[in-house]
């Protein structure tokens, strides 16, 4: 039928009249304009004006994670991240949560090896409220540290160690992974939830000395973005954060270079299906390789066409699942493919399969399709993440801690869009055809289950 539809002909010619706009906003370079400020305290601050719709993020980063602990003295950071919340002088508990919902805001955190976050999310007019509850936790939270407070929280984070790894199928094999990647004297050789042994033999004084250390103006990052006028904001951090001290001056030492030795694990654990981690040693975040690494990890297990996907879910169909993914941190990095077996398949079937699709990887390379999916999974992943004034005010965080530019939006997207498929077959070969960490997770008393270490040709 003729496309004469006078409607038709109508959106027609409006696209074409806008497709140069088009091709011309695609072109231009993605900004998220901040500015920087840092207080006589050292505090940083961060802020991004956005006034689209009436809301205000603020985020703040602690640069202190699991991998400032030391061992015997793990699980500090995690424990931070709860006492964060037990309320502080001016703010007794539960009144951080109460005042935040009593404005329509919320909050949260998180902590990982490298940093601590904390965040809250709310109504524009609600900023004040929130610079005042984080200042005051930060500068007045030591008064109200007691052993009861201190024995709740180790309590609490106690039992999500046991719900996350030891009563969660599968858990325990992130108790033994990190010391079996990283070397005793890396900084990443125990899980970012610390021990039992350790959290029990964490004193009071402990906990107030890391808070003393790292707890501090200085070796913080604030980041306000939304809806704000930029002279207010500052006038709202200065009040409320100035008279915090600064803290001592940090100094991080660098983790020395290392190997992985070839290792292979068995596990025995109440599941019904056994499961298979393999692991590299690779480079860390903004490494010249990690984009190459994450596309690769795409190339291989990121959509139901990928090469693992297929290999092992439904042509072979030997695996209910399979994933892959990089982990390049702050410091240094780690690369993995889990796989789960069907049921009555072995996992040195799975290793068999798995090896030959990166055996395959690493000698003819992704084919050009492969290539743009993967690029265009991450770009649209990318922007999803920064689609709300939260996501936006993250990465700020990120890139500042990472490169020192907080507005890193493009280079971000550049160093992905830069990947060819002969940066994919070069890191192929060159991280996930070399030595690797091991470990089959079986079911009890079914230990012929297990992968069986191989040579990699």
């Amino acid at each position: 039928m003729p496309n004469n539809h006078p409607m038709r002909l109508l959106i027609l010619a409006l696209a074409v009249a806008g497709a140069p706009a088009l091709a011309a906003a695609q072109n231009a370079p993605l900004r998220v304009p901040a500015t920087v400020d840092t207080l006589p305290n050292g505090l940083t601050l961060i802020i991004h004006e956005d006034h689209s719709v009436p809301v205000v993020t603020t985020n703040v980063w602690f640069h202190v994670g699991s991998g400032d602990e030391k061992s015997g003295r793990t699980g500090f950071a995690h424990l931070f991240e709860h006492l964060m919340f037990m309320g502080s002088q001016n703010a007794p508990y539960p009144q951080f949560d109460r005042l935040l919902e009593a404005a329509g805001a919320n909050n949260n955190g998180s902590t990982t090896e490298d940093r601590t976050n904390y965040y809250e999310n709310g109504p524009s007019s609600a900023l004040p409220l929130m610079l005042w509850l984080e200042a005051d936790r930060l500068g007045w939270l030591l008064p109200t540290m007691d052993g009861p407070k201190v024995d709740l929280q180790r309590d609490v984070v106690k039992n999500e160690r046991r719900q996350s790894y030891e009563n969660q199928p599968y858990g325990m094999v992130n108790d033994h992974l990190p010391k079996l990647l990283y070397p005793a004297t890396h900084p990443y050789s125990w899980p970012v939830i610390g021990s039992m042994a350790d959290l029990s033999a964490a004193s009071v004084e402990d906990v107030k000395d890391f808070f003393r250390r790292y707890y501090t103006p200085n070796n913080a990052t604030l980041v306000v973005a939304g809806d704000v006028k930029p002279d207010d904001v500052r006038a709202h951090v200065r009040k409320y954060f100035s008279d915090i001290p600064r803290g001592p001056v940090l100094e991080r030492p660098v983790p020395a270079p290392f190997s992985v030795r070839d290792t292979a694990i068995v596990l025995e654990d109440r599941v019904q299906l056994p499961r298979l981690y393999l692991n590299w040693h690779t480079v860390k975040g903004w490494h010249g390789d990690d984009a190459a690494l994450d596309i690769a990890a795409y190339v291989l297990a990121g959509s139901r066409t990928s090469r693992l996907t297929q290999a092992l879910v439904y042509n072979g169909e030997i695996a209910t699942n399979v994933n892959s993914y990089q982990d390049g941190k702050r410091l240094d990095g780690d690369f993995s493919v889990v796989a789960t077996a069907r049921p009555g398949r072995g996992l040195d079937t799975l290793r068999t399969v798995i090896d030959a699709e990166l055996a395959r990887l690493a000698a003819e390379g992704p084919t050009a399709r492969e290539l743009e999916q993967a690029r265009n999974a991450t770009e649209a992943a990318f922007l999803r993440g920064i689609e709300q004034v939260g996501g936006k005010a993250d990465r700020l965080n990120a890139y500042y801690y990472q490169t020192g530019t907080p507005d890193s939006f493009q280079a971000d997207l550049d160093r992905y869009r830069a990947v060819t498929a002969a940066d994919v077959q070069r890191v192929a070969k060159q991280y996930l055809r070399t030595s690797r960490v091991m470990a089959s997770v079986v079911p009890l008393g079914k230990l012929d289950l297990a992968a069986k270490k191989a040579i990699i040709q």
